[in-house]
């Protein structure tokens, strides 16, 4: 008796349960065949607005004539029953179709912030069914913008240009036009792009949010190496936002070749090897590093450097450099240009353009010379010889 009894209990426990978690669609009266049911019975709209409840119904036995009915609405409201396009009281329904109506709440004109509560009575031929609705009237959203980044920190040379991505949200229910500003410290400049277009204003619908690129770029070659403040607004109405996004600059050295008086300028022999003095300096905010040496000359000449490579510049330092510079055998007197590069490890190339005056050896002179003397001392024997004849 006592195992029958815990058996029972066990059953009946489970048919509690089953009854708490299946799937409950409508208020209907045990028996009936008629159920009708929305997916969303409790909603919260703006306060002001009119609401909108999709409602299905089903018919379990035969086909049947539904009729539609408000069982309980608050004071002030009115509802309206919307299918095909029309306004309709009742609706035919079948048993393997169901049938779709959309329920249209408008509210009083000044009604309150709360939770209103309705009843839908659906009454057909076959069966009677109810179903309850809530609806929460919230207050309007106030304005509110707000502007976000996840990664508000770069790195970069003072050539680089630093691109933000910055998400700008309106978190009220009323849209807004946004201004964009910027404020950045010398020589920086600040860019707004949306979808790749440069914009300084952009009109933002109430919950809606737009992805923005941010560039950021200096006027200037070199800067000193620190961090740099960008800030950033967006204004709408009488609500802004702001954000500080962080540029920080990493020294570079900036290299010049010159020479030691200033004049890019030497000479050179033909068949002989001369020497030229470059100096380089570094006037950047970093250590120019690995710094080699390089250079483009007329075809057949030969340039070398001593040294090929100087292993570092200091910030306001400059390193002296030996260019060898051997013509081509072929070369005429004349000038000639031979530009000379300093490349670092960790900066851009920088060069500058020598003239090379060509003179022939003073060698050859001292023989034209030589010859030029026989040629007279030979032709004055000849007049002296047969002119006494």
């Amino acid at each position: 008796m006592r195992r029958f009894l815990t058996i029972f209990l066990m059953l009946a426990l489970a048919l509690v349960v089953l009854g708490q978690v299946g799937p409950v669609h409508a208020q209907a009266a045990q028996g009936d065949d008629l159920v009708v049911f929305t997916r969303y019975p409790a909603q919260v709209v703006e306060r002001g607005k009119n609401i909108s409840f999709s409602l299905t119904l089903q018919s379990l036995g035969e086909a049947q004539i539904v009729h539609l009915e408000m069982a309980e609405m608050p004071d002030g409201w009115s509802a309206t029953f919307r299918g095909g396009g029309n306004v309709v009281r009742a609706v035919y329904v079948e048993p393997d179709d169901d049938a779709r109506v959309d329920l249209k709440l408008e509210p009083p004109a000044d009604v309150e912030a709360g939770t209103y509560r309705f009843v839908v009575s659906a009454r057909g031929e076959k069966g009677r069914a109810e179903l309850p609705l809530e609806l929460t009237m919230a207050e309007k959203l106030p304005a509110r913008l707000t502007l976000s980044t996840e990664l508000p920190t770069l790195k970069g040379s003072p050539t680089t240009t630093f691109r933000y991505s910055v998400k700008l949200r309106n978190e009220g229910d009323e849209a807004l036009d946004v201004a964009l500003v910027a404020e950045t410290p010398p020589p920086f400049f600040v860019t707004f792009k949306l979808s790749g277009k440069e914009v300084t204003s952009l009109p933002l619908e109430a919950n809606e949010t737009k992805n923005l690129n941010v560039e950021v770029k200096s006027l200037a070659n070199a800067l000193p190496a620190d961090s740099y403040p960008i800030h950033i607004r967006a204004q709408g109405g009488d609500t802004e936002a702001s954000l500080t996004l962080n540029a920080e600059v990493t020294g570079q050295p900036d290299l010049t070749v010159t020479a030691p008086n200033g004049r890019l300028s030497g000479e050179a022999y033909v068949g002989k090897e001369s020497t030229l003095t470059v100096i380089v300096r570094n006037g950047g905010t970093a250590t120019a590093h690995n710094v080699e040496l390089n250079a483009s000359q007329p075809s057949g000449w030969k340039v070398e450097f001593n040294p090929k490579v100087i292993d570092q510049i200091a910030v306001g330092e400059q390193a002296q450099v030996t260019a060898n510079i051997r013509p081509g055998d072929k070369a005429i007197a004349g000038d000639y240009m031979v530009t000379v590069r300093a490349k670092p490890a960790d900066g851009v190339n920088e060069s500058a353009d020598f003239r090379i005056t060509v003179r022939t050896s003073t060698l050859w002179g001292i023989v034209g010379v030589a010859l030029i003397a026989i040629a007279v001392l030979v032709v004055a024997v000849a007049v002296i010889r047969f002119g006494r004849r």
